[in-house]
């Protein structure tokens, strides 16, 4: 098996020690390790994280494979240092049996620049009306734990307690996409001061609150986990916070994109800035920070949403929503999170690996950086500066809102069980 001998790198941010992996596992963590028979990366005091884990991925196989392939997105991925993707259900067909879930996995099996773990459908086909296979799709080849109509709510309370009393049999968890339909019908953009001026039908707060609101309730009641998808106002953060204050089984992710971007930039009439929750205000997005930071939001999830240029580029209310994310995410996070001093990189690994990796039960990843830990690594450059340009991407997608913004932070290399899937920043 071969050897690597990371050199000089600030794991966790912290003081430049030398990592050296041996064939999957991670054998030593010190000063002036031996290099004898390794191939040796100089880190030159790039911070060294655990491989990132994203609860909240679209690949978009089967089904819509012009958009994105579980090949071209795990490629992204390892280009944003994640070494384990969850991918979302809402593909054609809908990933709601254990034949489509275990396609996934197989696939991402085959590929190999990250693992991918499907995510089930609550129901079936997405409609909300009939739960979806639960047990069979866990007791499959994928394994799967984590359950989301994402794209869809599950509306129906009656529905969404069943869910959630079937998958407390074996530890599963319900991911919620929290959007009352009634109350955002034809919502185009966050409903305020800038929808009401550009005459765009709004997506009120309240829509998203008063779901995850029945929602802790139901998983208080049924005893139970809920997790609570790309929450995105202020309100939403309260009622998560006061149900964790009252032991209530609930985490929640916020997206990069969220933490970043506001309700203004809708003004362009750009429909790359058009995603579902939608972009909100500056307070909610200084909520949405503090209370990363505070641990009332758990982890970071891209919500990586490929769609193909026609898709984009057209009128804003014709296009698709959603964005691409998995190869700018940490630089986001750097931006809003690290270099305002609200997190340090040792709660990064927390919020974008140990945390997602917990929810989810992805074995092997959101470990220590220590001896005889999988080696699931990432190493990035915190001094780099630059332009995002999408014509670099691995993503099949180039809906990206961040095209000509400078952001901070170059992933340069990612290991998959000690295997580089990015070397330098260019893809093996």
């Amino acid at each position: 098996m071969s050897k690597t001998l990371i050199r000089g790198a600030k794991v966790l941010g912290g003081e430049p020690q030398d990592v050296l992996i041996d064939g999957h596992t991670i054998a030593e963590v010190g000063s002036g390790l031996s290099a004898d028979g390794s191939e040796v990366v100089e880190a030159d005091g790039k911070v060294l994280l655990p491989g990132l884990v994203d609860l909240h991925t679209h690949l978009r196989e089967p089904g819509r494979e012009d958009s994105e392939t579980v090949l071209t997105g795990t490629r992204a991925a390892a280009s944003g240092g994640y070494t384990a993707v969850f991918a979302m259900a809402n593909t054609f067909p809908v990933a709601d049996t254990a034949g489509v879930v275990e396609q996934v996995y197989r696939l991402g099996q085959e590929h190999g620049y990250c693992d991918v773990q499907p995510i089930g459908a609550v129901t079936v086909g997405l409609e909300g009306r009939k739960l979806a296979e639960l047990g069979a799709m866990h007791e499959s080849a994928a394994g799967v734990t984590v359950f989301s109509d994402d794209g869809k709510c599950v509306d129906d309370a009656v529905i969404m307690r069943r869910a959630l009393e079937y998958v407390k049999a074996f530890g599963g968890v319900v991911a919620q996409h929290a959007q009352e339909p009634r109350l955002t019908e034809g919502a185009q953009m966050n409903e305020g001061v800038v929808s009401a001026e550009l005459g765009l039908g709004g997506w009120p707060a309240v829509a998203e609150e008063s779901i995850i609101a029945r929602d802790v309730l139901l998983a208080e009641h049924v005893g139970s986990r809920v997790h609570i998808c790309h929450l995105s106002t202020a309100g939403s953060v309260e009622i998560v916070r006061w149900a964790k204050s009252r032991g209530i089984d609930v985490t929640a992710e916020v997206t990069p994109h969220h933490l970043l971007l506001t309700d203004e930039l809708v003004r362009t009439y750009n429909p790359v800035y058009k995603v579902n929750p939608p972009l909100r205000t500056e307070r909610d997005v200084h909520a949405l920070r503090e209370a990363l930071a505070d641990g009332t939001i758990d982890i970071v999830a891209t919500d990586h949403a490929p769609h193909p240029h026609e898709d984009k580029d057209c009128e804003w209310a014709a296009a698709a929503m959603g964005m691409v994310g998995l190869e700018t995410a940490l630089s986001v996070v750097q931006q809003t999170m690290v270099d305002t001093g609200l997190l340090d990189w040792a709660g990064v690994a927390d919020r974008m690996s140990f945390k997602p990796a917990e929810i989810g039960r992805a074995a092997g990843h959101g470990r220590p950086v220590s001896a005889g830990e999988p080696a699931n690594l990432m190493l990035v450059d915190t001094a780099y500066r630059g332009s995002v340009d999408p014509a670099g991407f691995a993503s099949r997608s180039r809906n990206t809102p961040y095209e000509g913004r400078e952001l901070p932070g170059r992933v340069t290399h990612t290991w998959l069980r000690g295997k580089a899937t990015l070397v330098d920043g260019k893809l093996t």
